[in-house]
């Protein structure tokens, strides 16, 4: 640490890496916080979570009850043993509630007046934060699985939704309409769509992930739409291959673009996870060996932002797998749930990680306070210590 600090005192390092170094080794030490609680609201399994982008202090859970549950992760008490309350709800005897599962919720990305729902009742609703009533509601003819907000768009107002029907529809937030649908005849998914997301970097981009095992990238500007339709053989297998242009050999029913938005993750009913880049749709074939996944519906995972090596966070059965991105290492298995993990989001300003599962709790990981206590024999202590912390701090013992 003191070798950092000099370091950036005398204008030697780049400014950043102390803040990266000092992530790293925060989301490496993960665990079950045991003096924060967030208080039980949900009847049922929690599908989804959100937190808002503009403070990191709301944050949204959505639940197979169809109930929609709005939680102030500060701890304005500054007791070392708190609940994060909810600070309102959508329940059952609310007259705009879901009629069925909810299953994505989302913050609007520039102002935390607004939020976004979308359920089994095969509606889309438009929150007002303030006042708790829906702004907009879109109805489809089809279950809805997944929806998604662009997190850089400036020239469009466009949620993208994922259905029953092999077809994403955009919705106009500023016109209140269904502008347009991605269904191309031989470009288009064949089944369900269950994951949709927009890139972090291009705002015209989006991702879809189906049951037909394929996972496309479109640009929406375009007439044809379909830009990339990946492929885990990258074109080594012949067309007549039944496994040819699909991403995984089961249904795909997750994805996450990586923070800057360079390559997809996505994880499919095969038990396997896949790193995808996202300009040419290459699979770059790092082995994450297996990830369990027997959810039939979405699965939301995240990554982590501002480290120096980045992180993905994976629902595995009922405990959260973390990997390194970039080699496919697992870096450990948070256990705490009794249940199926379904969703998890990543507070990054804190370095935290909220998980939500099918025994109705939402449980908070956080950065251990205490430094791993190296064992007697200080000669086996750097090969015991994980690379990539090994990597972040090596200068600091050396230095120090």
């Amino acid at each position: 640490m003191l070798g950092f600090l000099l370091a950036r005192q005398a204008g030697l390092d780049d400014p950043l890496r102390l803040r990266r170094a000092e992530s790293t080794r925060r989301v490496l030490g993960l665990e079950l916080n045991k003096d924060r609680d967030v208080e039980r609201i949900h009847g049922n399994g929690i599908n989804t979570l959100d937190i808002e982008p503009i403070e990191a202090r709301y944050m949204l859970s959505g639940g197979s009850d169809g109930v929609i549950v709005l939680y102030d992760l500060e701890n304005s008490s500054r007791q070392p043993y708190y609940t994060c309350k909810a600070v309102c709800s959508v329940g059952r005897n609310h007259p705009d509630v879901h009629k069925y599962s909810v299953e994505t919720v989302q913050w609007y990305p520039h102002d935390t007046g607004m939020f976004t729902s979308s359920s089994f009742d095969k509606t889309l609703k438009v929150w007002d934060t303030n006042t708790l009533q829906t702004a907009d509601v879109f109805s489809f003819e089809e279950t809805v699985y997944s929806h998604h907000m662009s997190p850089v768009a400036t020239k469009h107002c466009l949620v993208a939704v994922g259905t029953r029907g092999p077809k994403v529809q955009l919705c106009d937030l500023k016109s209140g309409s269904c502008s347009h649908i991605l269904q191309v005849m031989f470009a288009g998914h064949r089944q369900e769509i269950l994951a949709v997301s927009w890139s972090p970097r291009c705002e015209y981009v989006l991702a879809t992930a189906s049951a037909d095992s394929r996972v496309k990238l479109w640009d929406v500007r375009r007439a044809s739409g379909c830009l990339i339709t990946v492929d885990q053989h990258n074109g080594k297998k012949s067309q007549a291959v039944e496994s040819a242009n699909t991403a995984h050999n089961g249904k795909v029913n997750g994805l996450c673009f990586t923070s800057d938005g360079l390559h997809l993750l996505t994880v499919g009913t095969d038990n396997r996870m896949r790193l995808w880049n996202s300009s040419n749709g290459e699979n770059t074939l790092v082995n994450y060996g297996k990830v369990c996944n027997d959810s039939r519906k979405g699965l939301k995972f995240t990554v982590s932002y501002g480290c120096s090596a980045e992180f993905v966070f994976v629902p595995y059965g009922s405990t959260i797998a973390v990997y390194t991105i970039y080699s496919g290492e697992q870096i450990t298995m948070l256990k705490g749930h009794y249940k199926s993990v379904d969703c998890c989001v990543f507070r990054s300003n804190f370095q935290e990680l909220y998980s939500g599962s099918r025994d109705c709790n939402i449980l908070a990981w956080v950065p251990s306070l205490s430094e791993p206590v190296p064992d007697d024999d200080e000669t086996t202590t750097k090969s015991q210590l994980n690379p990539a912390f090994e990597d972040a701090w090596s200068s600091s013992d050396e230095e120090g």
